[in-house]
């Protein structure tokens, strides 16, 4: 019998996504992949299948996709060379064992050639491959988590209450990572009615950084204002923070940036350019809920927070 498999659910996105999926989904048409043994634990107990894979390794895909029907392929959380080929990687193992549909978790305007950020060459990449591969596909392109900027939002809290980077008046419908989760776990469920479809999973309202700050000040009581900087001196805020430029540099256990400073200041300069200020309502069609608020989130805000990095990269 072919299955639906989802990978990365040991990471922040595949867990939220298996916790949807598992009440859409009896548990038999189930499984769950990911490269951390001890995180697949819970998941064999309530007996799902699981496959410990890493999708660095194409010898270590052999077979791990075989009576799939449907992947939910979770973007990794590097940049660049090292995430195109895990992910052609994926690609290559699914077609091989005869995977029909593939679910990517991809970027907003990906396909926008003058979108400066570096992170969506490693989406439209990824979209063009599975074309290339004449597989059937749902690209889940996915606006910015508004846990990044609600964890943002807490460091200034703490710091001199100033919001500082380089997005200036640009819009972006920020969305919960949750949302994004049960958005893959309704695609990876419908993946039959979405023949080769390009959804923009976005979330409430089209807002600036200005108006994001504004839905935590009312939410939190915080006086936080924005400061609008150039692109350099952007990058000098994440050096100060500790933070790598590239994906292959370390990262601080803990950090409240547990992203890259090209991929965060090139994304800033992606949203002030307008590259970002995409709006639909595919999210309701697909899950039939709307999706959550940014002042809800700050109202809950320990539930919404970036959380740590979970990746293997070698």
């Amino acid at each position: 019998m072919s299955k639906i498999m989802l990978t990365g659910v040991d990471g922040n996105l595949g867990s939220e996504a298996a916790k949807v999926l598992m009440k859409l989904e009896d548990k038999d048409n189930l499984i769950f992949s990911g490269y951390n043994p001890e995180a697949l634990k819970p998941y064999e107990e309530l007996g799902i299948e699981t496959r410990t894979i890493n999708l660095n390794d194409p010898e270590d895909l052999e077979g791990k996709f075989d009576d799939v029907e449907r992947v939910g392929l979770i973007s990794m959380p590097f940049v660049g060379e090292k995430r195109q080929r895990a992910h052609k990687n994926a690609v290559d193992a699914a077609k091989k064992a005869g995977v029909e549909q593939i679910i990517y978790t991809s970027l907003v305007n990906a396909d926008d050639e003058t979108n400066p950020s570096v992170e969506k060459k490693d989406h439209i990449y990824t979209e063009e491959y599975i074309k290339d591969n004449d597989l059937d596909y749902i690209f889940l392109r996915n606006s910015q988590y508004a846990e990044a900027m609600i964890t943002n939002y807490f460091t200034y809290v703490h710091g001199d209450g100033v919001l500082k980077n380089s997005q200036g008046d640009g819009k972006m419908a920020y969305i919960s990572r949750k949302d994004c989760a049960k958005a893959l776990a309704y695609a990876l469920h419908r993946g039959d009615e979405y023949p080769k479809a390009v959804l923009d999973i976005n979330g409430p309202e089209l807002m600036t950084i200005t108006d994001f700050i504004n839905y935590g000040n009312q939410a939190t009581g915080n006086n936080v204002t924005y400061q609008e900087l150039t692109d350099e001196e952007n990058y000098q805020v994440f050096d100060a923070m500790g933070v790598p430029k590239t994906t292959d540099g370390v990262f601080q256990e803990g950090s409240e940036a547990p992203f890259s400073s090209d991929g965060m200041v090139t994304f800033a300069q992606a949203i002030r350019e307008g590259k970002m200020d995409t709006w639909t309502d595919d999210f309701e069609k697909l899950t039939g809920d709307k999706p959550m608020t940014v002042l809800y989130m700050f109202e809950n805000a320990d539930d919404f927070q970036i959380g740590d990095r979970h990746s293997k990269d070698d």
